[in-house]
């Protein structure tokens, strides 16, 4: 259920609403914009429907939430969302961002090279894994927490902040004292506990979609993060598996408009796992731009061949430079920079 308060609605007024949505055991959620002030009821809806919403002072008209995610819809606010990280504005309908950088980090020296050749090239943001979810435990997973003080050294030494994944809710306030965006993988997508937890932050999120989820499944994950307060949540199409073998996921460019449509929420897209070869990754980063991504993160490598992880897909420095310029023709085709 979603209030929209008058034009000349008072503070007094506001809060007295939600007061009363507090004392029937409901929870409000109020987005103040520049011209009107829009409150959500979070919790049965049935219950909040037999309340006498519209005798309020203030209240303009009241409207029902359908889908079941509320807090994710666009409905809930009538806006996008807009997530400011040290300056860099992801959701802006005049910019696609750029994040790139390493699968894994591996080295002081190779984390330090690899920003300051993406950040020349035009990317915004350095994402990095310091904690890696493998398929297979026998391979490299990570350096933990010597990974995050890198990417804290190659952020001090670029001044691009840092997107890096949280796999374990024992390691949540470390990872949010190193990064800038916390990450949540593809296979922790439905990690109720861990979404909970980040729901908690303060530093905004990236949740990726998982390999076998609907974008309801997407929406409703992110309501967890939502629930809990921290409304800097970003949504990730990064493939989904399916019957085809010769890419290693399937590129779902398709929910980008669609979860537009049914979200508020920034929308990235990762065609580095959705494509899994480094020839495809061109192509499909190009579709991802022109489909209206808010954002595309890409795997860069100074030398794939010696990668501890992912190499056969990260791509070459040179390559990623002159993808960037074909991006920004995209990009200018349809009013947006990079």
């Amino acid at each position: 259920m979603i209030i929209i308060c008058k034009p000349e609605a008072t503070d007094a007024q506001i809060a007295h609403i939600e007061e009363a949505i507090r004392n029937w055991g409901l929870k409000p959620h109020t987005s103040r914009g520049v011209q009107r002030t829009i409150i959500g009821i979070i919790g049965p809806e049935d219950q909040a429907r037999e309340r006498p919403l519209e005798a309020f002072p203030g209240v303009e008209s009241v409207t029902p939430v359908l889908k079941p995610y509320k807090l994710a819809s666009y409905e809930f606010t009538h806006k996008r969302t807009v997530i400011d990280v040290s300056g860099v504005k992801i959701g802006d309908a005049n910019k696609v961002i750029l994040m790139s950088g390493p699968c894994s980090v591996e080295s002081r020296e190779q984390i330090l090279d690899i920003a300051k050749i993406v950040k020349k090239a035009g990317a915004s943001i350095l994402r990095g894994g310091a904690f890696k979810p493998r398929t297979s435990p026998y391979t490299f997973q990570g350096l933990g927490k010597e990974g995050l003080k890198l990417l804290a050294e190659a952020r001090k030494a670029t001044g691009l902040p840092v997107i890096t994944e949280l796999m374990d809710t024992k390691d949540t306030e470390m990872v949010e004292e190193y990064t800038d965006i916390i990450q949540i993988g593809a296979r922790n997508m439905q990690n109720f506990s861990l979404l909970k937890e980040v729901g908690r932050c303060k530093k905004p999120a990236m949740l990726k979609r998982g390999m076998a989820a609907t974008l309801k499944d997407v929406l409703m994950s992110a309501e967890y993060i939502l629930n809990e307060g921290n409304m800097n949540v970003m949504l990730c199409e990064r493939g989904i598996r399916t019957f085809e073998t010769y890419t290693r996921n399937t590129l779902d460019l398709s929910a980008v408009p669609a979860l537009k449509k049914e979200s508020h929420l920034p929308v990235i897209v990762d065609p580095t796992h959705g494509a899994g070869h480094r020839d495809l990754i061109p192509t499909m980063a190009l579709a991802a731009v022109a489909a209206g991504a808010d954002g595309v993160m890409m795997e860069v490598h100074n030398n794939p061949e010696a990668a501890l992880s992912d190499g056969e897909q990260s791509m070459l420095p040179d390559d990623f430079e002159s993808l960037v310029g074909q991006m920004r023709a995209v990009a200018a085709a349809i009013g947006k920079a990079i």
